[in-house]
């Protein structure tokens, strides 16, 4: 279940809902409402338990129920209408007392020390050390396709709002395969993907995508920046001469050794925190 929860945890929180309701009444079947219900009181339950709601569960759907089958947690009996299967039932207690620690550790395991970012004393404390926060910045913007984009964006913002330029995300990190595009005040589109570039061929596709995604004008007139994991400087060259720009994550790392201000840093780890919240937390 959580190999499947790339953006919130709904199935295992689902399940968590439905084993504390059996194990505190015995009820094995359950209605739409009641699962909903059940999931709602697992959701706060979480909030409690983790000290924030970064990434747990999403607004919730009837359609959820019959997806259940597909774990073997529940199996339709009907119109809306859920048994609670086995070996579920059988180890309900054991598995309420699990399932909140495993949401943790793979919540841990994904988003790293940006749950934590929440507190501003925190934050402050992170920001407080250049060295240290370019290390955070080091470990926390590899551990997802997600982490690599919001990290960037947070870091590409606080540096263009020196030069009072703005920077915006349009689309979102669910689709990790086409990358994030980044607009700006001042004519240019940053997309950010975490993808290698060594080859002239793998320079060609991405150009390719890039065409179908821009206008010809808008990559003629060298408005487009491309915000990658690495790329070899023969085909960063091969990208200028097309007019694309690369800016790969080694530039990333000297951006964050940039910022000489704690405050700078702090924001920097507050835009993260937002844009993380903005897509990941309960109801979004």
């Amino acid at each position: 279940m959580l190999k499947n929860s790339q953006t919130k945890v709904i199935a295992p929180v689902i399940t968590f809902g439905l084993l504390r309701a059996h194990a505190e009444t015995g009820k094995m079947q359950f209605s739409d409402s009641e699962i909903r219900k059940s999931y709602d009181a697992a959701v706060e339950f979480l909030k409690g338990f983790l000290r924030h709601d970064v990434h747990i569960g999403a607004k919730y759907y009837d359609a959820y129920g019959s997806r259940m089958s597909r774990y073997h947690v529940l199996k339709p009996i009907g119109h809306l209408k859920y048994e609670l299967l086995a070996p579920f039932t059988e180890e309900a207690e054991t598995l309420a007392k699990w399932i909140p620690k495993r949401i943790k550790q793979h919540i841990t395991e994904r988003l790293g020390v940006v749950p934590l970012l929440k507190d501003a004393n925190t934050r402050a404390k992170l920001a407080d050390s250049a060295s240290e926060f370019q290390q955070l910045i080091r470990d926390q913007i590899d551990r997802t396709p997600a982490n690599f984009e919001i990290f960037s964006f947070a870091l590409i913002k606080v540096h263009l709002e020196k030069f009072a330029c703005k920077i915006y995300r349009d689309t979102r990190t669910a689709a990790h395969d086409k990358g994030v595009d980044l607009s700006t005040n001042f004519g240019v589109v940053y997309q950010i993907k975490r993808l290698r570039i060594f080859t002239q061929s793998e320079a060609d596709q991405v150009y390719a995508e890039l065409k179908v995604n821009f206008d010809n004008e808008r990559l003629q007139e060298g408005n487009v920046v491309l915000v990658i994991d690495d790329i070899s400087k023969k085909v960063k060259k091969y990208l200028i001469d097309m007019k694309v720009q690369s800016f790969s994550r080694s530039d990333l790392l000297k951006l964050a050794a940039n910022f000489d201000e704690p405050e700078d840093r702090q924001k920097v780890l507050r835009i993260v925190y937002e844009e993380f919240r903005r897509e990941y937390s309960n109801g979004g």
